[in-house]
């Protein structure tokens, strides 16, 4: 679901271009210095596997050539096939390969090892990076989009790392020998082989522009389906009771269209790339044979050198459509990288302030000074918010739906902070508490409930996590929550799973209150916590969280009225103000806007 904001800065459309492309991959190089000696092995390895590699076919052409002259040496009865000779040249292209093979394997597992460790510190990075965001970024952005970011981005980011800078190291020496031994062979022929030259570049050229925007549209829709689909599925049953079955599909359809136009595109035009190329090397090849042989038959060359400069010709094309395929690999890692970049450089919340105020001895007085609070400036959800909580009172904040209830608790986290005013805590600002000392003096129970894959006894825990098991069943015993428990197979070492789906929203509700009252804070925070439960239930709990809130200061958001009437103080908010404060009599007594909202939902009860 989109918040305030909507589409939020970390996002990729689709078709867009890179950014920076070679920024991009500056960035990753800076992100990988750590890994530099491995890197510069890495390097020299591939250097050396290659260069060795290289004198393969001029040996080679060297054995062809001992074998014609031996041949032609036996029919003109004048000698014969020296094989001795012909087997040691062979004995040393078979050494000279092998050192080859074992120089590329060595460097093969180091790149691997710097590309596995790179993506893993991406992962962490990310991961760690997603606990210091601030609530605006996830209220903007699709969960998917940003799991797509960790997972899909970062897997195809390390793959093309991986296979990247080991290929074009290992191309542009090949190109380079490939020309150098060319040339010692036939500068004419070498000659005919690079006017070939341009014609690849250019070929290469209007694929790669071609194909990089329908790279990064692969990236950015891949996001965004992971998006759709995270959301269809933890709300299918939403989705399955209003019937939109066909609507999400089409949804996912429309998207997935997109993302198999710029895949297929993109995957089409990287792969012709090597056809392509294979013809234009084919030409070449016609070329080179045919003045080659006139060559020989001048004695300008010998056979050998003809079958050791066609291999070399091979050597030369063939790297310059590795480079392209790499150019391609490139392009696909910096649109991946980029939105990962994006991600990590993502503004995040200042957790620690200079001289911060110490949470030692707090008591809980709560004081709203004229606050003012937009989540954008031209949009005002907070116009002139004041009020004064004393220690260990209990303040409800009731209101039409759109009020600005539950901002007013996001404000009092610091999820986000006022426009103008202030919010002081005990008569400290609370912009001068570190963030995560602030909220440690709070515990929370939300309308939305958050359980996780793990047994009752660890998410109740997690309010607590030194709390011995008997104080956890305690917890469970004030919420009422406990007898419920035992009748479950497993009793409190019962596994629930991902969505917690394997115990009602009632009963979700319980654990999470549970789980606040292990916590045991100095101030509360209850947004519909009661939201979820029967009548029967609602009041049982309403008299676990009396005892439960008696010393704390709790602010409770409610609906049913009912539920508040033995507040010390009711704040009654309209647009965005307060418009009534008093306590549940006095509020009535006055006959305003919190009786008309009260005398409603009896009215609706009764009919």
């Amino acid at each position: 679901m989109m918040g305030p904001g909507g589409g939020g800065p970390g996002r990729m459309m689709a078709g867009e271009k890179a950014k920076d492309f070679s920024g991009t991959i500056r960035k990753l190089m800076r992100a990988m210095r750590h890994h530099t000696f491995s890197l510069v092995t890495v390097v020299l390895f591939a250097v050396a596997s290659t260069a060795i590699a290289i004198r393969g076919p001029k040996i080679l052409g060297q054995a062809i050539t001992e074998l014609s002259n031996g041949i032609l040496a036996k029919y003109a009865g004048t000698g014969g096939v020296d094989f001795p000779q012909i087997g040691a040249i062979l004995l040393r292209l078979l050494a000279i390969y092998g050192a080859s093979v074992c120089l590329s394997l060595i460097q093969g597992w180091i790149m691997t090892g710097v590309a596995q460790k790179t993506t893993y510190r991406f992962r962490r990075e990310m991961t760690e990076k997603i606990h210091r965001m601030p609530m605006a970024y996830f209220e903007s952005n699709q969960d998917g989009d940003t799991l797509s970011r960790i997972t899909n981005d970062v897997d195809t980011m390390g793959q093309n790392l991986n296979q990247s800078i080991t290929t074009l190291i290992s191309s542009i020496t090949a190109v380079i020998g490939g020309a150098v031994m060319m040339l010692t062979i036939s500068p004419l022929m070498t000659l005919i082989a690079v006017l070939l030259l341009p014609i690849s570049v250019l070929l290469m050229g209007v694929i790669m522009k071609n194909s990089q925007k329908h790279f990064v549209t692969q990236q950015a829709y891949l996001g965004k389906i992971t998006g759709q689909v995270e959301e269809t599925f933890s709300g299918h049953t939403v989705v399955k009771a209003f019937g939109r079955e066909e609507a999400a599909l089409s949804t996912f359809m429309e998207t997935n269209g997109v993302l198999y136009e710029s895949a297929w595109k993109s995957q089409f035009l990287s792969g012709m790339m090597q056809p392509i190329m294979m013809f234009v090397g084919n030409l070449g090849y016609v070329a080179v044979a045919v003045v080659g042989g006139l060559l020989a038959m001048k004695n300008a060359i010998e056979l050998g050198d003809i079958q050791a400069f066609i291999q070399y010709m091979r050597n030369f094309t063939q790297p310059i459509t590795q480079i392209a395929q790499v150019m391609n690999m490139l392009q696909s890692m910096a649109a991946a990288a980029e939105r990962v970049f994006s991600f990590l450089e993502e503004p995040e919340e200042e957790r620690t302030v200079e001289n911060p105020v110490s949470i030692a001895g707090i008591q809980g007085e709560v004081a709203f000074d004229h606050a003012r609070f937009g989540y954008t400036l031209d949009k005002v959800v907070i116009h002139d918010f004041s009020a004064v909580v004393k220690p260990g009172q209990t303040v409800a904040i009731v209101g039409p739906t759109g009020a600005g209830k539950t901002t007013m608790v996001k404000l009092l986290m610091r999820f986000y902070d006022v426009n103008s005013g202030s919010i002081r805590l005990d008569g400290h600002d609370i912009r001068n508490f570190n963030r995560g000392e602030l909220r440690e003096m709070f515990g929370m129970v939300l309308q939305d409930t958050w359980l996780f894959k793990g047994t009752i006894m660890e998410n109740i825990r997690y309010g607590r996590l030194d709390a011995t098991d008997e104080e956890v069943i305690q917890a469970a015993k004030t919420a009422h929550v406990h007898h419920f428990i035992q009748t479950l197979p497993g009793g409190y070492q019962m596994e629930l799973n991902e969505e917690a789906t394997n115990v009602s929203q009632g009963q979700k509700q319980l654990l999470t209150i549970a789980r606040a009252i292990l916590a045991d804070k100095k101030l509360l925070i209850l947004d519909e916590a009661t939201s979820s439960v029967d009548t029967s239930t609602e009041s049982r709990i309403q008299r676990a969280m009396n005892n439960l809130m008696r010393g704390h200061t709790s602010f409770v958001i409610a609906h049913r009225l009912s539920t508040i009437r033995e507040a010390d103080l009711i704040l009654v908010m309209r647009d965005g103000d307060i418009v009534e404060h008093g306590t549940h009599e006095e509020l009535l007594a006055g006959k305003g806007f919190y009786a008309e909202l009260y005398n409603s939902q009896f009215e609706d009860a009764v009919a």
